[in-house]
């Protein structure tokens, strides 16, 4: 089998593609720059943009599956962007995969598509989509998400996957925000941190793309929905900074911010992005604030009964894990 993976230079993107090629699978890659680590796993580098759907032709064209990772992610900035990114690139792909008779299309969306304020608590994939999304990059997944699960059909076989706050050995999102959140020894946080909320380790997300992309071809009629996965051992969100920063060499002692005075400055960042027309996506906004207060896990029951689905590297293992990788690296920061 030959499959694409969008993004594959990516964090998730390039582990998918290592899990790919660690099976015997064809694995070409669309990106926007050349990597290394892709080269030295022999994936074909199709380089090129998702708003160019000539170059999304070039990438499809021979190929029997697409892995649809690539997005512009971030918490804030203007909709232009992520709108381009990811909706008009999603467009561009399922188009192309119809083109050039591609049967299979997996797309990795996020958890964050039904986020909403007062959080969410053991939901499952049932709950729709909130009538209004608090930032740009969550409500263009969102769309993409519905745009790719439309085009499921007989001759198309899609499935969505909607993982969580993805972490690992690398990771170059979770853990760099969090350090640079500390300060004098203190980690800067919106409320006490004793709100639950799901993560995934990166090599349980890749995995379960593989899981996903293996029975989509096996039963096509398994396709036209979406799954969340997660670790499925949610946490107090306080318990997981702290494990992480400590993995990485920090330490750092949780310091409250009141939860009003969060909102309102996030509410004034948002505003002030929208009078500029700021591009930039992690900066403090109303949707990462009401994240960092709220609650958020996922009932992966879907994924394990339907995909055969679990996670096969555990919380704490993967905490251990990160440690240990975090002892070999020279950028390892002690605090």
């Amino acid at each position: 089998m030959k499959v694409l993976v969008t993004g594959g230079s990516g964090f998730l993107g390039g582990e998918i593609c290592r899990q790919l090629t660690a099976c015997g699978t064809t694995t070409s890659s669309l990106c926007r720059r050349p990597s290394a680590a892709l080269e030295q796993m022999g994936v074909r580098q199709h380089l090129g943009d998702l708003t160019d759907p000539d170059a999304v032709s070039r990438a499809v064209a021979g190929c029997d599956a697409v892995i649809h990772n690539a997005a512009l992610a971030g918490v804030s900035g203007s909709p232009g962007p992520y709108w381009a990114t990811n909706v008009t690139g999603t467009r561009h792909v399922i188009t192309q995969c119809r083109a050039h008779r591609i049967r299979t299309l997996l797309y990795t969306s996020t958890a964050s598509v039904v986020f909403r304020p007062g959080g969410l608590e053991g939901v499952s994939e049932d709950l729709p989509y909130p009538p209004r999304h608090l930032a740009a990059y969550p409500a263009t997944k969102a769309r993409a998400e519905a745009l790719v699960l439309a085009a499921h059909s007989a001759d198309l076989t899609t499935v969505s996957l909607r993982p969580h706050i993805i972490w690992g050995p690398g990771d170059p999102h979770f853990v760099p925000s969090l350090t640079r959140a500390v300060r004098a020894g203190r980690l800067l946080m919106p409320g006490d941190g004793t709100n639950l909320i799901d993560t995934t380790h990166l090599r349980t997300a890749a995995h379960a793309h593989l899981l996903a992309l293996g029975r989509l071809r096996q039963s096509p009629a398994a396709g036209g929905r979406a799954y969340f996965i997660s670790q499925g051992d949610p946490r107090p969100l306080r318990e997981i900074a702290q494990h992480l920063l400590r993995a990485v060499g920090v330490s750092a002692r949780w310091c409250a911010v009141p939860p009003r005075l969060a909102r309102a400055a996030s509410t004034l960042g948002d505003i002030a992005l929208r009078l500029t027309g700021s591009s930039r996506t992690h900066v403090l906004s109303r949707f990462l604030v009401e994240e960092l207060l709220q609650p958020h896990h996922f009932d992966i029951g879907a994924a394990r009964r339907e995909l055969g689905f679990e996670p096969p590297v555990g919380l704490d293992a993967g905490l251990a894990e990160l440690s240990r990788s975090a002892l070999t690296s020279p950028g390892r920061q002690r605090g």
